[in-house]
Parts: C-alpha cells; structure tokens; sequence
C-alpha cells in the first residue's frame, strides 16, 4: 500500500487499508490490480479526478483541428477561373487544412475523363510547393475527386 505522499508503507490486509485511509480523511483507490499482491494508495480521489479532467481539457486544447476545405472545379474552366481557385487552396494549404479538389462532369463530358485528369495534374502542379498529393484523382460517380495534404510553406522572399 502507499500512502498519499506515494511512499510505501507496506503490505497489509483489506481492512487494514481501509481503516488507515479513512482515518486520514482518504479514500483507498486500487492502483495495479494485477500485481501480486495487489497495489492500492490512499489519495484524495475527487482531487485526483479533477486534476486528470484538468490535464485531458489542456491536452485537448493544444491539438490542432485539420479542417478539409473543398474547391470545385470543371473541366471547362477559364484559366483565370482556375487561377483564382487555385490560389483559394493555396491560402487553404498554409492555413493547415487539407483540400479536397472535385472535378464535376456535366452530361456527356464524362466521355472525356481524360482532359478532367489533365486538369487535376495542371491543378497539383499549381499548388506543388504549398501540398502533396495524398490520394490521386479517382472517378466517384461523375465526378474527379483528389486530396490534397498541406506541406511545409516556402521560406518568405
């Protein structure tokens, strides 16, 4: 058994723990029920909760949150069109967030999957020095869909 400065005081009965825990305003919390024999300590438990509580809440708040932003594109899109969606995800990527690139075809242009596949390359080679390809283009019904990973921004010039 330990105490509740973590010292060892030694082995004893059930009862006797108990006792000398609730003698000293403690309660006996079973620490390691697989060791032989058994270890338990006698701690304030509403305190040890609270401080358990206290340490997850400031682990949770310093772990970022990745958002995955979606840019749409078409295959028929205006260069400066593309331009203007590209650097969209660009200021995506240096935030931290992945990008979700979806190229929708409209009606027969799902004959042409190959010029949707061009500009998807055309788009990743746009955006090279700020991400990385995570999943290649892959068809989801009539639609290209890609994901881009944020990589690390360029030194500033």
């Amino acid at each position: 058994m330990l105490d509740e400065n973590n010292e060892q005081i030694g082995i004893m009965s059930l009862s006797d723990a108990k006792a000398y825990a609730y003698d000293n305003g403690y309660d006996l919390v079973l620490i390691a029920p697989n060791a032989n024999p058994p270890v338990c300590r006698a701690m304030d438990y509403g305190k040890y909760r609270y401080d358990a509580d206290k340490k997850e809440k400031e682990a949770r708040k310093k772990q970022q949150v990745i958002e995955v932003k979606e840019v749409q594109l078409s295959c028929r899109i205006d260069t400066h069109d593309f331009e203007t969606k590209a650097n969209r995800a660009i200021k995506f990527l240096q935030a931290g967030n992945k990008v979700k690139v979806c190229l929708s075809f409209k009606g027969r242009e799902i004959a042409y999957q190959d010029k949707g596949r061009e500009m998807l390359e055309k788009f990743e080679n746009y955006v090279a020095e700020f991400g990385s390809v995570e999943k290649k283009p892959v068809l989801e019904g009539r639609r290209l869909i890609m994901m881009v990973l944020p990589g690390k921004a360029p030194a500033a010039k």
